[in-house]
């Protein structure tokens, strides 16, 4: 039996399969990177939400394995060498189980790279800059009378969907015919942009065809179904 009694977030969110590797999220489109990825490589794991509602990202429990208080996190009891290692920043989470399993990154060092360029691209362009946009489209930002601000992030994010067009112009994923980790990190993000962040309209997403074929692709996986909703708001 794994014991995972020297982590203080299990005190907060007991594991009931201490074997399990343990996954700390909700399902925003950093989230479900994670229960998308564990679900694709079929690792068995155990869910805990971290209710914002609650501010649970800012319990001492949870920013004892992340002090940067963001979702999602793992705990895989069965790290390195054995030993229970503690993960967050989902693009890490991301390349850890990709390494873990041998899935969904490409065993060629040249394309393995490419792929987390990939990643990188998601991760410090089309997250920073739709979540941006979301804020001045959908919530508080929508308030504000300067509209600068918003247009802004909606020529940039227009910017960001012509390259992900681009790149799909003779390819079914970013990496070619083969589904990675790097569809995994883009891939919610424009699923969110286009329905919970209401800005498909703005953004022009009908000028995107290839992305919009994609993302249709991404969605019909059930394992991607199936992660979109892990772990339950209850």
């Amino acid at each position: 039996m794994s014991d995972l009694s020297a982590f203080p977030i299990t005190r907060k969110w007991p594991a009931r399969h201490p074997e399990r590797l343990q996954l700390y999220s909700l399902p925003t489109p950093n989230g479900v990177k994670a229960s998308i990825m564990l679900e694709e490589t079929g690792l068995p794991y155990e869910v805990h939400l971290v209710d914002f509602g609650n501010n649970d990202q800012t319990s001492p429990e949870f920013m004892s394995l992340n002090p940067n208080n963001k979702i999602p996190a793992i705990l895989d009891p069965d790290g390195p060498g054995g030993k229970p290692l503690a993960l967050w920043e989902s693009g890490a989470i991301l390349l850890y189980l990709a390494d873990k399993t041998g899935r969904l990154i490409p065993k060629d060092p040249a394309a393995r790279y490419e792929t987390i360029q990939w990643l990188m691209f998601q991760m410090g362009g089309i997250g920073p800059m739709f979540g941006q946009l979301g804020f001045f489209n959908k919530f508080a930002g929508k308030d504000y009378e300067d509209k600068r601000p918003r247009d802004r992030y909606v020529a940039e994010s227009k910017r960001l969907l012509g390259v992900v067009e681009g790149r799909l112009a003779d390819r079914d994923w970013i990496m070619g015919s083969e589904f990675t980790i790097a569809d995994i990190a883009v891939f919610p993000w424009i699923r969110n942009l286009v329905g919970f962040y209401e800005a498909g309209e703005l953004v022009g997403f009908e000028d995107f065809p290839r992305v919009a074929r994609t993302l249709e692709m991404f969605k019909a996986r059930p394992a991607v179904e199936r992660g979109l909703n892990i772990p339950s708001r209850g």
